[in-house]
């Protein structure tokens, strides 16, 4: 069957547009406060699922709400699965926007909005694939199944809940990340490594400078850009400062330093950066760590100090813990120290997101790990666990997928392996399929969000292809 799936798309664009325009107009923020029984993630959420489900009925798909949290809209029959994962939960808009976040509004060749590439518009793409090859009346010999997730951008429990009562699609891909395919995808562990505070700690290290606080960074997988740490000083201060200044001007980082209620305070300005890469952002925490360790602390605020020093302090790999590690899917192990706090009275904390090759043993490396930690005083706490996503680039999902987006774009469908978790991973046998094409900017999470109504066309020309060429029937 030779179908024009651009001349088929092209068709339907002014309504696809307008579709896509209904469901940016909708705010579907997570909003827990306001959450209700039947709106367990808050109103918005569940009318931009509810919006889907009613577009799907109205156009013949069979629709299912799931708890309130998931739904999916289903064609086709046979007993093999088909799924295409997408999601209609949005991060909050922010500010500065120069039009409006909930618009949908279509100037210079784009759609602006909230959610216009993350995930509305590629999820409308895919909407418009189905559509058309079931306009079309293409036979076919499996089930095509969208599973319409609202909170992928907070703690994914719609997933959760969702494969917790719909069965596991026999393979599938997300339309929420990069063209041409992300076949492979880190696995992704955040944990704590607390210290072990006991009674045998001197208070009255005269002598020696006070740690009395150490805060840095709030989020696991963000490298921090500012640091703060409070000491108590009873002599040398002017010698504490004039090294501080030093160490800055050699860093080349901003900082300052004042007193406050009788603590000298240091503060340090590092580079933010996402904790896939720390190498391309510069610890603030870390960094003030590394100038406190040549400072004379009490007892219990030195060891916690040295262990950043010795263990975390320009050591992304692993190696501090002896587990550095690569392959050739995934590349390297790479560990971000995204959190630090620490308060004399309890003792501190490191908040660790931890982003490891497919191939690597997490438990193997969790255990060696735990032998250094505990020399030192230390130990793990509050782990979680993501674990990698991969699928064999000679899979029939990936050669069919490389096979449609050549097709498509006359451009080599290059395989890609990821650091960041897609929504692909939820999937036993799925890969992320777009949308964001090669050379475009990602504007993702950032004001003025938009997708290139170009994009937009090009995508659900290439989904629905997707679809025809894994669940259409083939000629005997």
């Amino acid at each position: 069957m030779s179908i024009q799936w651009m001349d088929e798309v092209i068709k339907r664009k002014d309504d696809l547009i307008k579709d896509l325009q209904g469901l940016l107009q909708i705010r579907s923020v997570l909003d827990e406060e306001n959450a209700t029984e039947d709106a367990p993630l808050g109103v918005g959420v569940k009318e931009a699922l509810q919006y889907l489900l009613d577009l799907g009925k109205k156009d013949g798909f069979t629709p299912k709400n799931v708890g309130n949290l998931a739904g999916h809209l289903e064609m086709g029959t046979g007993s093999e699965l088909v799924g295409i994962l997408c999601h209609v939960d949005v991060v909050p808009e922010g500010d500065g926007w120069t039009v409006d976040p909930y618009g949908g509004i279509v100037k210079d060749d784009k759609i602006y909005a909230r959610g216009s590439s993350d995930d509305k518009g590629p999820t409308m793409a895919a909407y418009y694939a189905m559509k058309i090859v079931k306009e079309l009346g293409i036979p076919l010999e499996k089930r095509v199944r969208m599973i319409i997730g609202t909170d992928e951008e907070s703690d994914w429990r719609c997933v959760d809940h969702y494969f917790k009562h719909e069965e596991m699609p026999n393979m599938g891909f997300a339309p929420d990340a990069d063209f041409p395919i992300i076949y492979a995808e880190k696995g992704i562990a955040d944990f704590d490594i607390v210290q072990n505070v006991s009674e045998g700690h001197s208070n009255d290290e005269h002598n020696k400078v006070q740690l009395l606080s150490f805060h840095s960074g709030r989020r696991y997988n963000m490298v921090p850009d500012f640091a703060q740490a409070k000491l108590l000083v009873e002599k040398e201060q002017t010698e504490i400062l004039q090294n501080y200044n030093d160490y800055l001007q050699k860093t080349k980082l901003n900082g300052k330093y004042y007193v406050e209620s009788g603590e000298l305070i240091l503060e340090l300005e590092g580079v933010s950066a996402h904790g896939m890469e720390p190498r391309n952002g510069k610890n603030a925490g870390l960094i003030l760590a590394s100038f406190l360790s040549n400072v004379s602390l009490d007892q219990q605020g030195e060891a916690f100090i040295q262990f950043a020093t010795n263990y975390l302090f320009e050591k992304s790999r692993g190696e501090g813990f002896g587990i550095q590690y690569k392959d050739e899917i995934t590349g390297d192990l790479t560990i971000n120290v995204g959190k630090i706090d620490y308060d004399k009275a309890v003792g501190g904390s490191f908040g660790l997101n931890m982003r490891y090759p497919v191939t690597f043993d997490m438990e193997q490396g969790k255990s060696n790990m735990e032998k250094y930690l505990e020399k030192e005083g230390f130990t793990i706490q509050h782990f979680s666990d993501s674990k990698p996503h991969h699928v064999d680039e000679n899979d029939e999902l990936i050669l069919t997928l490389k096979k449609v987006y050549e097709e498509q774009t006359g451009e080599k469908a290059e395989l890609l392996a990821i650091g960041g978790g897609t929504y692909a991973r939820s999937l036993k046998s799925g890969v992320a399929f777009g949308a964001l094409f090669p050379g475009r900017p990602d504007v993702m999470h950032q004001k003025d969000e938009y997708m290139f109504i170009e994009d937009l066309v090009k995508a659900t020309a290439i989904y629905a292809q997707a679809i025809y060429e894994l669940a259409g029937k083939k000629a005997d």
